[in-house]
């Protein structure tokens, strides 16, 4: 049996399509990874999914050659007010197309502007409709991002290589910050990518005191394995979400529902890391602000109090002199008046004195003998009353001048 190289068989299958389509035909597909290089040309991908799954079942790379393309798109977006991206379907004129080493494409000469968005982009639409009917589509969005984002839960392939560049990035920040982050995996392509991302998000929500923040990341590929990004049970369920969310799952071109329902949305996961390096670096600076100006205020309020001290240790010799002469007068003053006070009390007890002695003076015996008074003494002691005499009792009767022996008779 003869084989053919690869080339070969390419090559005859180059053939055959050219002589069995040979003609243009009109196609409706929707536009999927939209890409214009730096020549002007339009390389782009037709999808087509099932409406029931939202599951690809076809899907064909195209091309829009420069001289093609600069007269399309205008006349495409000026007639729908469209622009000419990712997500909306569209109605082409094209060519078949099989290369021995690129394969199958299709070559676009023509559009129709009356297809205007696509399935994708209305699935969108409708999605993000829905959740604000039920009034969550913002919930997310208005939750506060912690000042310093450290403790990150990440979801994304443990194999993607977005997920490496965010942790390098991370790791390698300018000012050293620290982040601890713990991958929840999960698929980032395919049928399964919902319910895998759900999966994920069940387990940071079981565990929400331990982060400040979830990432969801899944780097490159071709913008047709975003649909799994465009479900209202995920978008809902990240709307809905008690964590500030980070997408960084698509190209910058590209908006998924997921982006639109998350807290913050970001190109790349690297961007995803500059974001949260620039949340540490506003918390960081604000710090150093403050610390500045904390230093600043210490150093005003130590030279002022520092001042205020230096006038008052100037002022300590003229205040303690007048403390000292007003002391002085005041002890000359206290005693003078002290003085006065003893001399006018020592006054007030000697005149007291002198009428006290006058008093006793006037009321001694000497002075009542003197009257004309006596006083009648038995065995030495004053006889005051009549009935402490018997018959026969020896009394003495003293006079001014004398006394007198008596002796007492009953009548």
């Amino acid at each position: 049996m003869d084989a053919l190289s690869l080339y070969d068989l390419n090559a005859l299958v180059r053939r055959s399509i050219e002589q069995c389509l040979p003609d243009e035909f009109w196609v409706q597909a929707e536009l999927s990874d939209v890409r214009t290089n730096s020549t002007g040309h339009c390389y782009l991908e037709f999808v087509q999914k099932d409406p029931r799954s939202n599951n690809l079942i076809a899907k064909a790379r195209g091309t829009i050659w420069a001289n093609v393309f600069r007269l399309l798109k205008p006349y495409f977006e000026e007639a729908t007010g469209q622009a000419f991206v990712s997500g909306i379907k569209v109605l082409v004129q094209v060519t078949v197309n099989f290369h021995e080493l690129y394969g199958y494409s299709l070559t676009v000469q023509d559009i129709d502007p009356t297809y205007t968005l696509g399935d994708m982009a209305r699935r969108r639409k409708e999605i993000l409709k829905q959740l604000e009917e039920e009034g969550v589509l913002t919930l997310n969005k208005e939750l506060e991002m912690p000042r310093l984002p450290q403790r990150i839960a990440v979801i994304s392939s443990p194999t993607a290589a977005g997920y490496g560049d965010f942790c390098h990035q991370l790791q390698n920040n300018p000012r050293g910050f620290y982040f601890y982050t713990e991958l929840f995996p999960a698929l980032m392509q395919g049928d399964r990518v919902e319910e895998s991302v759900l999966s994920a998000l069940d387990k940071v929500n079981a565990r929400l005191t331990e982060f400040d923040a979830v990432v969801i990341i899944r780097g490159g590929g071709a913008t047709s394995d975003l649909s799994g990004f465009d479900t209202y049970l995920l978008a809902a369920a990240c709307a809905q979400f008690p964590l500030p969310i980070i997408t960084g799952i698509g190209h910058e071109r590209d908006d998924t529902v997921l982006d639109s329902v998350a807290h913050t949305r970001v190109k790349t996961p690297t961007a995803a890391a500059e974001f949260l390096i620039d949340c540490m670096n506003d918390a960081a600076d604000e710090l150093e602000l403050l610390a500045t100006r904390l230093q600043e205020s210490v150093r005003n309020l130590l030279s002022q109090e520092h001042r205020k001290l230096t006038a008052y240790r100037n002022r300590i010799p003229s205040a303690a002199y007048r403390r000292i002469s007003d002391a002085k007068l005041a002890l000359l003053t206290a005693r003078r008046d002290i003085a006065q006070a003893v001399t006018s009390s020592l006054s007030r007890h000697r005149h007291r004195l002198e009428l006290l002695q006058q008093r006793l003076t006037d009321a001694s015996p000497e002075k009542q003998l003197a009257r004309g008074y006596s006083i009648t003494l038995k065995d030495g002691k004053v006889v005051r009353h009549s009935g402490e005499m018997k018959e026969g009792d020896k009394i003495v009767t003293r006079l001014y001048q004398g006394e007198l022996l008596s002796i007492i008779q009953k009548e």
